[in-house]
Parts: C-alpha cells; structure tokens; sequence
C-alpha cells in the first residue's frame, strides 16, 4: 500500500488535534492568567533515501505526527481591578498553591477570602507563602512588589513565588494552574507582583483565529489528499488485482 496513505491518515488524525487546541486556546481568551498552548510537529516519513516518497507523500509529510504541544510563557496584559485580594504575576514566576494532588502553580491571583480567613485561589487551592498556608486576619491587606503580606502594618506572610527553567515541562491541569515535575521549582529571582490587578490571557485573538483558519484548511487538503488515495486504492483493487 502506498505509503501516503498512511502519512495522510495520521496528518489528518494530528491536525485534528491540533484544531481542538487552537479552538481551546480561543475559549480561554478571558482565563486570567491563561498559557496559550502550541502545538508542535514531527514527519512521519523520513526522506533520507531509506523511504521512496512521491508528491503526494511529501505535500502531507509536514503534518506527519503531532508531538505534543508547549506553553507559551510569555507574558499577558495586567488589568487594574481596584479589589486588595487581586495580585498579578510580573517576569516569569507562578504563584504556589495547595491541592489534593500536591502542589501546583498558577498566574490566576484572582483570590479570596474563606469565612476561616484562608486566601485560597478561585478554584479554592489554598494559597501558600513562605510559612504555609495563608491565614488574614480582618484588616487592611497591603501586598509588596516582592510578595510580603500584611495587614494594618502587621506582617503575616509572603507569597511563594516559583521559578522554572526554561526546559521545565510545565503540564496543564485545568485551564490556568500547572504541576511541575518534583524538584523543579526554583526561589524567585526575577518576579514581581502588583496588588489590585489581574493577568489575561496571554492568547492574541488575532493570531488565534490565523491559527484555526490555517489548521482548518491543513486539515481539508489532507482529507483530500485520503479521499484520493482511498479512491486509487480502490481502483487497484476492483481493476488490477483481478488480473495478477
């Protein structure tokens, strides 16, 4: 069997994945604090002369496997929301925060406050600092630059701010909190924070929808390109074999 057949079944599975990721990038536009996740390639054949490929076969080859994806770290815009629980990462850190699965992190700081006083995320992660989870007293909350908590001028805590590498697999868990792998958190070094602001998404609009047009017609020219190959497949089989 031709081996663009092949290459066009699984380029056309991949690019279907491909689309579900730009379409979820485009619902999260709102997501505070949302990464933008790309999607990234590998060929399928290999043409170094161990494989013969015709046109047929090299049109589809760049669309072969889809790899895997990778988050887009760069940063969103910072809203002003004038609410003292509301703090916005700057430079390239996450804020920590407990869940029943461990430890996760998030640039969502949309936080609040639960009856007990515990800042806990939106999703209701505790929030942690440098002495554990957090716990306000009633008062008037003021949070510095570099993440130290207090209140009527006492000091309560400080944020704990992570770090990662730039080769660190961050996996999405829910649309804006990620688990790291174990050990890879580093102590912030270049990261900030603004109290009485949030951070979008850092998904452009623009080039989202670029992004869904071109996976949509990647995806018609490979469903094409099946359709062909099924039809000279058949034609072999009605026409050809019966004459071996």
């Amino acid at each position: 069997m031709d081996s663009g057949y092949y290459a066009a079944s699984a380029g056309l599975a991949a690019q279907t994945q491909a689309l579900e990721l730009v379409a979820h990038n485009l619902a999260n536009l709102a997501t505070t604090g949302y990464r933008g996740e790309q999607t990234t390639f590998r060929s399928l054949l290999v043409g170094n002369g161990a494989v013969q490929t015709n046109a047929l076969n090299a049109a589809v080859n760049d669309f072969g496997v889809l790899s895997g994806s990778r988050l887009d770290l760069t940063a969103g815009s910072l809203i002003p929301t004038g609410n003292p629980l509301d703090v916005a990462v700057s430079g390239s850190g996450f804020f920590t925060v407990q869940s029943a699965q461990g430890a996760l992190y998030t640039r969502d700081g949309s936080f609040h406050l639960t009856p007990t006083g515990q800042l806990v995320t939106s999703q209701g992660n505790a929030v942690l600092g440098e002495q554990g989870t957090i716990i306000l007293p009633a008062g008037n909350l003021a949070i510095s630059s570099d993440g130290t908590i207090s209140v009527d001028g006492a000091l309560v805590d400080k944020l704990r701010l992570a770090e990662f590498s730039p080769q660190t697999d961050l996996t999405a868990v829910g649309n804006a909190t990620y688990i790291a792998p174990a050990g890879s958190a580093l102590v912030a070094a270049d990261t900030s924070v603004s109290q009485g602001m949030l951070e979008g998404s850092n998904v452009s609009p623009t080039e989202g929808v670029v992004q869904l047009i071109t996976v949509q017609r990647n995806t018609e020219m490979l469903a094409r390109a099946l359709s062909a190959l099924d039809g000279q497949l058949n034609q072999i089989a009605v026409q050809d074999l019966p004459k071996v």
